[in-house]
């Protein structure tokens, strides 16, 4: 048979790319189709239960679509090459074993049985992690990897469109990957398979109408840890960053999701391999999103991760660490705010509650202390490094960037001396206001001044830059002031179920009292209020914005408003309202057929029959 790659140059480009793309697009789209129809006619469906995520009988089977269309396409477009036909062979072999499990249900150390034995075919013919100088430790280290990882993608199949979008977005990365390191032939296998996950998500995306099954999630897991291997071991030589960092972002998304979920399940006292709806992806639904919003901002982040993959190729090793070091901080905080969702009923709750390992953990993330001390010194570091960066360019260990290294620790002790001494770490982040904002940039600025007059009594400031230590004072209460908001800004970005349900109301009076009402609404489910907007009397208030609702205008427009608005109840923030307009405002309530209520907030005295 004559092979379309032999007609093709090895570096496609241009229509002729794209047709490959396409044809293995619509191969997929077209093998989707049959293999869901085949599974509805014999009824191979997965049926809704208690721990799982979908809610009606769904196709199973859509990784054999995935396989046939991607087995197909690679024979027609790609030139084979040993290693290509080792993960094909290894990959195909995980599929079969999915397959098993999907008709007979077979037991989780059968499945990782079948895993190692998939993975010690890769390693036996060369492919491995070259993370260490010790062959045996990259050996264990390659088979930890690649049981990790297609088991990491198998949790992640929890919602419509994840998997298979999340392996697209990777495989993508990873085509780019191999194009820059001169291997073309895996790059267009990894693009073939990044198109045909695409066709199969047509089918799948939300609602999904097939699911990929076992068979789907252990090959495509396999396959992508296998293929990352490929791209570690091969090519030209790169900086040292790029063979440990790039297998992990290109995948961080299924290794976040699967290190979160294991953490607090164990916490919880759940088998990591038990199901439930305890994912990323739930979580985030479970906080006010869409499914489809939910798994659209997963792929964001495997997009984010597969960028900085790609970046630390080209980066010096220190730029390299400092970019992976803030995107993981990034992620860390994301970790801890979802991890706060609560998913669980309140007898596995109370349950926890009575061990050791959650009460430690619970106090520990309640009181926040030791992690905020640990995030700081990492923000100290990474914003002193990314001034002499700014300054004096990529890390040398010459020059100034010897000073660097002879002042860190100088300056990590200042600093922190100093932002404990500041009170900084008084505050509760979810209550982070400007008050605590003018703390941090005292507690920053005197920080520097400091730093500047003891490296002036150290070194006499010779060879330093005034410039690096605005710079790092700039940067470092950016970052400060950042990680502290974070949570109110993932409040906002995630909005509640809380803010959508209930009895929609009108808070009157848009000043700090309608504001003080406005929280209390937001803060406490309890009311079962859902917040529509403000009405104030004064004209200048009118059209504003406070927290994302609109304020309206009060004099003669209440009874309008609350029928274009449907409003059920109307709320009195404020006791500045004389009598009269009360009066006023309940004549309109009547008139429109809503409630009137009051708030009133009372200090009262304790008497002794209280006590």
């Amino acid at each position: 048979m004559v092979r379309f790659a032999e007609l093709f140059p090895v570096m496609f480009s241009g229509t002729r790319l794209l047709t490959v793309v396409l044809t293995s697009f619509f191969a997929a789209v077209v093998a989707t189709f049959i293999v869901r129809e085949l599974a509805r006619r014999f009824r191979i469906v997965a049926r809704p239960k208690a721990d799982r995520w979908h809610k009606r009988p769904t196709a199973l089977l859509g990784g054999a679509a995935i396989f046939a269309s991607f087995l197909l396409c690679n024979a027609l477009f790609v030139a084979p090459t040993t290693y290509g036909w080792v993960v094909l062979l290894a990959s195909a072999f995980l599929f079969f074993v999915g397959l098993i499990d999907d008709f007979l249900h077979i037991k989780p150390y059968q499945k990782l049985i079948g895993q190692v034995m998939g993975a010690s075919l890769i390693i036996y013919y060369g492919l491995q992690l070259p993370w260490t100088g010790s062959v045996t430790l990259n050996m264990a280290l390659t088979i930890f990897w690649l049981i990790g990882i297609t088991n990491a993608l198998n949790l992640l199949d929890n919602m419509d469109g994840l998997a298979a979008g999340v392996a697209a977005i990777a495989a993508v990365f990873l085509a780019i990957s191999f194009h820059a390191n001169g291997q073309m032939a895996e790059a267009l296998m990894l693009a073939i398979f990044a198109a045909t996950l695409a066709g199969f998500l047509v089918y799948n995306f939300n609602p999904a109408s097939i699911f990929m099954g076992d068979c789907g999630s252990l090959f495509i897991g396999f396959f992508l840890a296998s293929a990352a291997l490929m791209n570690a071991s091969g090519g030209r030589s790169r900086s040292l960053f790029a063979v440990l960092g790039v297998p992990i972002l290109t995948l961080f998304i299924p290794i976040f999701d699967t290190t979160l979920v294991t953490v607090v399940r164990k916490i919880f006292g759940r088998a990591a391999s038990q199901g439930g709806r305890d994912h990323t992806s739930h979580r985030l639904v479970a906080l006010g999103l869409s499914e489809r919003r939910a798994v659209l901002m997963l792929y964001g982040f495997a997009a984010a991760s597969g960028t900085l993959a790609l970046l630390t190729r080209e980066l010096s090793l220190d730029v390299s660490l400092a970019v992976t070091l803030g995107f993981t901080v990034l992620l860390t905080l994301v970790g801890v705010y979802l991890a706060r969702v609560q998913v669980y009923d309140e007898e596995e709750i109370r349950a926890a509650r009575e061990r050791a390992l959650f009460a430690f953990l619970v106090d520990l993330s309640y009181k926040r202390r030791i992690f905020e001390v640990l995030l700081d010194l990492v923000l100290i570091i990474l914003a002193y490094y990314s001034a002499y960066a700014l300054m004096f360019g990529p890390f040398t260990g010459q020059g100034a960037w010897r000073l660097f290294l002879q002042t860190l620790p100088i300056i990590v002790f200042i600093k922190m001396a100093v932002l404990l001494v500041m009170g900084v770490y008084r505050g509760i982040w979810r209550y982070t206001s400007l008050n605590d904002l003018i703390v941090f940039a005292r507690a920053v600025a005197l920080g520097s001044i400091v730093s500047v007059l003891a490296i002036l009594a150290l070194y006499r400031f010779e060879g330093f830059s005034r410039a690096v230590f605005a710079l790092d004072g700039l940067l470092l209460f950016v970052m400060i002031a950042g990680s502290r908001l974070t949570f109110r800004l993932f409040r906002r970005l995630l909005p509640t179920a809380r803010t959508r349900h209930g009895r929609r109301v009108l808070i009157y009076g848009a000043g700090d009292a309608g504001e003080l009402l406005l929280r209390e609404i937001l803060n406490n489910p309890e009311l079962d209020y859902a917040p529509v907007g403000f009405v104030d009397d004064d004209p200048l208030k009118k059209g504003k914005v406070i927290h994302g609702l609109p304020v309206f205008g009060g004099n003669g427009m209440l009874g309008a408003v609350c029928k274009e608005r449907r409003i059920e109840e109307v709320l009195i923030s404020s006791r500045k309202i004389s009598d009269e307009r009360v009066r006023e405002i309940k004549r309109d309530c009547e008139a429109a057929r809503v409630k009137l209520k009051r708030l009133r907030i009372q200090i009262e005295q304790i008497s002794e029959d209280d006590e």
